[in-house]
């Protein structure tokens, strides 16, 4: 049976999980985490004065992507954990100092309710919401290393099929910086479907430091990992979603299997 749990509000005000985490502690050693699952904002934020319209837009999360990664950890029988806030409100993938954590404008829509800010609302919400995301994932990750297993760890995202204009081919994008150890058979085997175009470090660069959960969670321990970028017309409806679901299932399996790729670069914490 899949278990789902989740963090519940820290105080009154929080309504909404801040994560969960989807087939907790499964026996499949491989952890899905999914960064900018949710577009939800807490009632008292007012939506950061963004309206309903733009809530839906990819400004606010990656649209179809906590859809494909639970079909994925179903098909793989492994742990997720999703975020449960947007990425306006505070983006657990950007790195604290990094002025578009808290954006106040995103692709050219500006976000009232990020002006200004306090270094005590600053704080409020890396507290509240950045910081216990990542220690549920890190609580996931001690549950490996108790048990002296290596997991392979995959990190789901979408990206918009225009930016800035600019028309993006790719159906699927692999993202890695220095450790290639899924990164290669996963393109290799995501090329041998015709017309898919996949893309090496495409529609983004992984080795510009921009990522914040793959860096700190999973380079610095050296674990085998991969970061996938799926084209959002492609998942947007349940049809789109089980089809890259399936896909990806058939790619990762021969490469989950292969023991060969179970060993860490540097000391686990």
């Amino acid at each position: 049976m899949n278990q789902l749990l989740s963090a519940k509000k820290s105080r009154p005000e929080l309504e909404e999980p801040v994560f969960q985490v989807y087939n907790n502690h499964s026996p499949a050693d491989v952890l899905l985490v999914c960064d900018h699952a949710s577009n939800q904002i807490p009632q008292p934020f007012r939506q950061l004065g963004v309206n309903e319209e733009n809530l839906r837009r990819h400004i606010a999360f990656d649209i179809g992507a906590a859809n494909v990664a639970t079909k994925l950890a179903d098909r793989l029988h492994a742990t997720l954990i999703t975020s449960g806030f947007s990425r306006l409100l505070i983006d657990p993938n950007r790195f604290p100092e990094d002025s578009n954590c808290i954006p106040d404008c995103s692709d050219g829509t500006p976000i009232p309710g990020n002006r200004n800010l306090s270094a005590a609302d600053r704080d409020y919400r890396y507290r509240h919401f950045f910081h216990p995301y990542h220690q549920a994932i890190s609580v996931q990750l001690e549950h490996f290393y108790n048990q002296f297993i290596v997991p392979i760890v995959i990190s789901i995202h979408s990206f918009t099929p225009v930016m800035g204009g600019i028309q993006r081919p790719w159906h699927v994008g692999v993202l890695w910086d220095k450790d290639d150890r899924i990164a290669s058979p996963l393109l290799a085997a995501l090329r041998c479907e015709p017309g898919l175009h996949v893309g090496d470090n495409k529609p983004y660069h992984a080795k510009e430091p921009v990522g914040y959960t793959m860096e700190w969670h999973i380079e610095r321990a050296g674990l085998p990992h991969a970061l996938l970028e799926i084209r959002q017309d492609l998942i947007a409806d349940e049809g789109g979603a089980s089809e890259w679901a399936e896909r990806l299932a058939h790619a990762f399996q021969p490469i989950i299997s292969d023991m060969s790729l179970r060993h860490h670069g540097s000391t686990i914490p």
